[in-house]
């Protein structure tokens, strides 16, 4: 099929995964699939933009069939469309236990660490698992209380319950111990994530924008969780999908909310709006 690229300021398009791009099943639709591959015929660049582990979205990218950006770890990494690291700025290492000592008191927490190349659990998540069927990355095991403090991208928290409230204790507890010296945040409503202070997607986006020789006003992005608001607040647009948190859309009140990523509403505005 071929398309008709309309007249726009954009050159790059970035957007989330989880809760945004994929659907409910955490999975690309042949239709979301088949945009991108469009998108890339006309022109522009696309970024994946996530919290995953740049390995896990890298098998996404490669089922789609396109050179892509990818910016993973709420920022923490950037790797260009041949997969070489343009940018790394990992957890500061005397912080790593310290953060996981306040978390631990309780126990039924699962505790996840993304260390370079790998995705450590301090115990078994069956739902986890399954969460990344698609991509075949997986987990291993270490122990909470010697954990690895070296080239930590991010830790995130979540709980069998996914239940956000449960949740904010902990990021209030953090946010006090740490809030000047760490990125706290939601990417879901039932995932907590730890990054280093400065990073966010947001300046991630724009390590990539540079080396193009763009500015973020060339940038289009989409997502749904509070690790993409700086992204979305310095994008030439940001846009929110339907079934952000509450949370997002008050953080943004002046940006435009589309439909859900189980109607592929990311795939439809790209349609409609650039091609």
């Amino acid at each position: 099929m071929t398309t008709t690229r309309k007249e726009t300021p954009f050159q790059l398009v970035a957007s989330d995964l989880d809760g945004t791009l994929l659907a409910p099943d955490h999975k690309l639709s042949e239709f979301s699939k088949q945009t991108l591959k469009d998108l890339h015929n006309q022109g522009f660049t696309f970024i994946f933009a996530t919290g995953r582990h740049h390995i896990d979205v890298a098998g996404i990218r490669e089922q789609v069939g396109i050179p892509a950006y990818m910016v993973t770890s709420n920022g923490a990494r950037v790797h260009d469309q041949n997969n070489n690291l343009m940018y790394s700025n990992n957890v500061p290492m005397d912080l790593v236990q310290p953060v996981i000592d306040t978390i631990k008191v309780d126990p039924e927490i699962f505790i996840h660490l993304y260390r370079n190349d790998e995705w450590m659990l301090n115990r078994d998540d069956e739902l986890l698992r399954d969460f990344h069927e698609d991509s075949g990355f997986s987990y291993t095991l270490y122990d909470i209380d010697n954990p690895p403090v070296d080239g930590i991208a991010k830790l995130f928290f979540t709980h069998p319950d996914m239940d956000h409230e449960y949740l904010v204790q902990f990021e209030e507890k953090l946010n006090e111990k740490f809030g000047d010296q760490l990125n706290i945040a939601f990417s879901t409503p039932w995932c907590l994530e730890i990054m280093a202070a400065d990073v966010s997607k947001g300046d991630a986006l724009k390590v990539i924008a540079e080396s193009l020789d763009l500015s973020l006003e060339n940038c289009i992005a989409f997502g749904d969780g509070m690790n993409d608001v700086e992204m979305l607040e310095m994008a030439g647009r940001g846009l929110v999908m339907e079934t952000a948190h509450a949370r997002v859309k008050a953080a943004l009140p002046n940006n435009q909310v589309i439909g859900s990523n189980a109607d592929d509403a990311v795939a439809h505005y790209l349609q409609d709006n650039l091609l």
